[in-house]
């Protein structure tokens, strides 16, 4: 057989790559399970008519077909593009059994067809928090997300080494109270165009509210100067108000953001700024919108978003609004792995080698690894009875940190082949340190 080719766009971890990402989800499922959010876990395929909008599909979709499926059915199915769409469904599905209002989390793989660059992959994992309750959402939940979401990035940040980040926040209804204020009679386009600030700049933008969406220049003016506002705090908001244009959707998105700053300033200081131009360009966000990056690596581009919908699901009878935020697994982690910054101190669970002395005394070294076992300490009996060196040599190639020499009975020796240092020991008393029980990850030097 020849050598497979690798395909492009679908990420597969090295053993130590995958302690990694294991470290991060254990984390992010801790948090989001702290915060009382129950677990659920969907199909990877949809309906083709579930994941289109309004008839049409604005990503890249893979179609799923049985090889001997007639023409009829070939292409009903496709692989979900976000968690987004199947938990709307999943939410009609199941209203009956849930409690509202329903706090989610979900990790799972999802697709798209695009083309394969950094941050952009055709197979990655999501790690997504959503609120969703019947008829009304309170506005408070709009704050509680973002608190979430940032302590789970800040623990991967202090546990793990990850590099800090800063989520940037912004209100649809804010920018939509001070566009018809102006006299703006397509908002929803306007966000739209402001949304590629940050891609073409505000000169850019400028031109295009003029030339394509109809906006007087004065009114464009007063579009990109809003966007240029952010603040750490309040401050925001006479910012806002400086620009003399007012209207009742104004002041109560103001009030809303008003409320995620200041409660961000106390319990996250550092990590939430008010960013005016974040817009969010998908047209269900209704309410507060967030986009988050990497401190020191701005350019990889939002590693977490998310905002206020009115209208996950409906039923034609019930509405079901929330508020969700999305963790890009993949897309934090790829970069961070591809370049060495991060990684494992071993790449195997194993933290004793229990070595053979030879191949006739082989359930000895099984004994003393079923007693280490029992007591929860991770370790595996050498593959092959070879001289001891050998076997040391083995268990540092994989960086083990110590192996067992069994003696008589129960008893032996255990070393730490860091160090050279090397005791008699029993297998159902003695423990490793307590740093060395599981690899550790960490920022690599």
């Amino acid at each position: 057989m020849s050598r497979p080719r690798p395909l492009s766009g679908f990420p597969e971890f090295t053993p130590e790559q995958r302690i990694v990402e294991q470290h991060v989800l254990d984390r992010l499922r801790e948090t989001f399970e702290l915060h009382g959010f129950a677990s659920i876990e969907t199909r990877a395929v949809e309906p083709l008519d579930r994941l289109a909008k309004q008839g049409e599909i604005d990503k890249e979709v893979y179609v799923v077909r049985r090889l001997h499926a007639d023409e009829r059915s070939a292409d009903e199915l496709g692989l979900h593009f976000d968690l987004t769409v199947p938990f709307a469904r999943y939410v009609l599905e199941n209203a009956h059994a849930l409690a509202f209002p329903f706090r989610r989390y979900q990790i799972q793989k999802v697709w798209r067809g695009e083309r394969p660059q950094e941050g952009r992959y055709r197979e990655f994992t999501q790690a997504d928090i959503d609120i969703v309750d019947t008829g009304t959402l309170a506005a408070h939940h709009d704050v509680e997300l973002p608190l979430v979401t940032l302590g789970a990035l800040e623990r991967l940040h202090v546990d793990l080494g990850i590099p800090p980040v800063l989520m940037r926040v912004n209100n649809r209804r804010l920018a939509q109270g001070f566009y018809r204020g102006l006299d703006i009679d397509d908002p929803a386009e306007v966000l739209r165009q402001v949304d590629k600030i940050d891609k073409i700049g505000p000169d850019r933008v400028v031109q295009t509210l003029v030339e394509q969406v109809g906006l007087s220049r004065a009114q464009a003016d007063a579009c990109v100067a809003l966007a240029g506002i952010a603040s750490a705090d309040e401050s925001f908001v006479d910012a806002v108000r400086a620009l003399g244009v007012r209207s009742e959707e104004l002041d109560a998105g103001i009030e809303l953001l008003a409320d995620v700053v200041r409660t961000a300033q106390r319990y996250v200081p550092g990590r939430l700024v008010a960013d005016l131009k974040i817009a969010r360009g998908l047209d269900y966000y209704t309410g507060t919108v967030y986009e988050t990056e990497l401190v020191g690596y701005e350019g990889w581009g939002s590693v977490s978003s998310g905002g206020r919908y009115e209208s996950l699901a409906s039923d034609g009878r019930t509405t079901y609004p929330g508020v969700g935020l999305s963790i890009g697994v993949t897309r934090l982690l790829v970069p961070l792995l591809s370049r060495g910054l991060i990684g494992a101190s071993r790449p195997v669970p194993t933290v004793v080698l229990v070595a053979v002395d030879s191949e006739d005394a082989r359930p000895d070294s099984i004994e003393v690894a079923e007693l280490l076992r029992a007591r929860g300490i991770s370790c595996e009996v050498a593959p092959k009875a070879d001289k001891y060196g050998k076997q040391i040599r083995f268990a540092d190639r994989r960086r083990i940190p110590y192996v067992w020499f069994p003696g008589s009975g129960e008893s032996g020796e255990v070393k730490d082949i860091r160090t050279g240092e090397q005791l008699p020991a029993d297998p159902r008393r003695w423990a490793p340190a307590e740093e060395d029980l599981r690899p550790v990850v960490a920022l690599q030097p």
